[in-house]
């Protein structure tokens, strides 16, 4: 009878085809929302030429999308999870098709921030929803490590394929293309949505914690914008220190807030399980550090060697098919590793290929050597990032998956923003470009140690 019922009960190990088409349809919309944040980076100077913003001001380009993307997050992961997140994802594949549209037709600075902000709230808004949707329609399993592991694969990917793209569109059309190329791809999931996912939701009735989502919101976008004017205007200068206190000040108060609130938008017994906890430190290890490296390789390819942002592109395609081929691999690891092994393991790879860069020099024979370590390392952080993406969702009921993939989401965002003006600080602090790229680079290589320490030491063998 034990037998039999573990047989019957059993996740299935094959997807059928309509899990496939789910799978298809979610990934899209993450591929999609992953490629926005940064298909605009190379483009940013002839952006600012364009419409008139000054050098000092190129900033806000990034910083209006990484704002609402990192504070709002962890809200309409919750949002998701009590009115529907098949809805949630609608909303946010609308409000990307708008602020694209009028980003690509923008006349003016104004009106071009604006379209970031509202791919930033898009991305806050559809992120999560995908990807709870992803968790519950998928058992914990096999079948949800799989589909894990493809998202993670085609999200990281997709940082460097905004790269690529943002390139290729710039040079043979034009920026607004990085823009406009989103509205008939978010047109589409719109569209087809409603006829392949069904809805999802908590099926409690718990009514959404106003104080808690104030308080958090507040503390996040506080924190964001004291990390991004600390990257610009300095860590002394006073709008970084005065939004860092705002942050540690409202976040203190959304942990206290949540310890009253008889509905928590996050509930204390679910942010200290161990491999929520530890789940999210490993991830945003992985983001920050990889996503920085992304930057440091972009200065080392534009500064020292003088290749253009099109070749450039190019170049770091090859990080893009690393972190691609561990997506891939990441759930046959974990399935014979476990989560913990694996995002350590991934870490260590990971850390190993970046200290290669450390013997990058001053002419284009060093390319090489760039190409191969970041395809492996790109490799490693995949895999560290699809185990971190299944431990810090499991073991957790439907419910909470909003929740928790708000959580990942959110850690995700917090870590790219964060990585890219800790490096570029320390960078530009030497006098020598290539000087500032290698002492960057060994921080990069003492923080993915330092994670891997961490996880390894206090994730509980599963």
């Amino acid at each position: 009878m034990t037998a039999l019922t573990t047989a019957v009960t059993a996740p299935p190990e094959r997807m059928s085809s309509r899990n496939k088409l789910v799978l298809t349809l979610l990934l899209g919309a993450q591929f999609m929302l992953a490629i926005d944040f940064s298909i605009l980076n190379v483009a940013m100077p002839i952006v600012g030429r364009g419409l008139g913003f000054g050098l000092d001001q190129l900033q806000w380009i990034a910083t209006a999308f990484a704002l609402p993307a990192a504070g709002f997050t962890l809200l309409f992961g919750r949002v998701a999870d009590l009115s529907g997140r098949r809805r949630m994802l609608l909303v946010g594949m609308a409000l990307l098709a708008a602020g694209s549209l009028v980003g690509g037709l923008a006349t003016s600075p104004a009106m071009l921030l604006t379209g970031r902000v509202l791919q930033g709230l898009a991305t806050a808004i559809a992120t999560p929803a995908a990807l709870s949707l992803l968790t519950t329609s998928f058992p914990e399993g096999p079948l949800r490590t799989r589909a894990l592991g493809l998202s993670g694969a085609l999200m990281s990917a997709g940082f460097t394929v905004g790269a690529i793209l943002g390139g290729v569109l710039t040079d043979l059309l034009s920026w607004r293309w990085a823009f406009l190329v989103n509205v008939p791809v978010a047109v589409l999931i719109f569209a087809v949505t409603p006829a392949v996912v069904a809805e999802s939701r908590s099926r409690d009735r718990a009514r959404l914690d106003v104080p808690g989502a104030v308080t958090v919101t507040g503390g996040l976008l506080a924190l964001v914008y004291g990390i991004t004017s600390a990257g610009s205007a300095g860590w002394g200068s006073p709008a970084a220190l005065g939004s860092l206190a705002a942050a540690a000040v409202l976040l203190t108060a959304f942990i206290l807030v949540e310890r009253r609130s008889p509905a928590p938008l996050a509930p204390l017994n679910v942010l200290t399980r161990r491999t929520v906890t530890w789940g999210n430190v490993g991830g945003f290890v992985a983001f920050a550090t990889e996503t920085s490296l992304v930057f440091l390789m972009t200065l080392y390819l534009q500064k020292v060697l003088g290749f253009s942002p099109l070749a450039t592109g190019l170049a770091l395609g090859v990080l893009g098919a690393g972190t691609f081929a561990g997506g891939v691999a990441a759930p046959r690891l974990m399935g014979r590793l476990g989560g913990r092994a694996t995002l350590v393991s991934g870490l260590v790879l990971q850390a190993v290929a970046t200290a290669a860069l450390l013997g990058l020099g001053d002419s284009r024979g060093a390319l090489g050597l760039l190409l191969a370590a970041t395809a492996i390392g790109g490799f490693g952080n995949l895999v560290a990032i699809v185990a971190f993406m299944g431990i810090a969702t499991s073991g957790l009921p439907d419910r909470e998956q909003g929740l928790a993939t708000g959580l990942a989401t959110m850690t995700q965002q917090v870590a790219i923003t964060l990585g890219i003006p800790v490096m570029s600080a320390v960078a530009t602090a030497n006098a020598s470009v290539l000087g500032g790229i290698h002492t960057a680079t060994a921080v990069n290589v003492a923080l993915v140690l330092a994670g891997a320490a961490l996880a390894g030491s206090f994730l509980r063998r599963s």
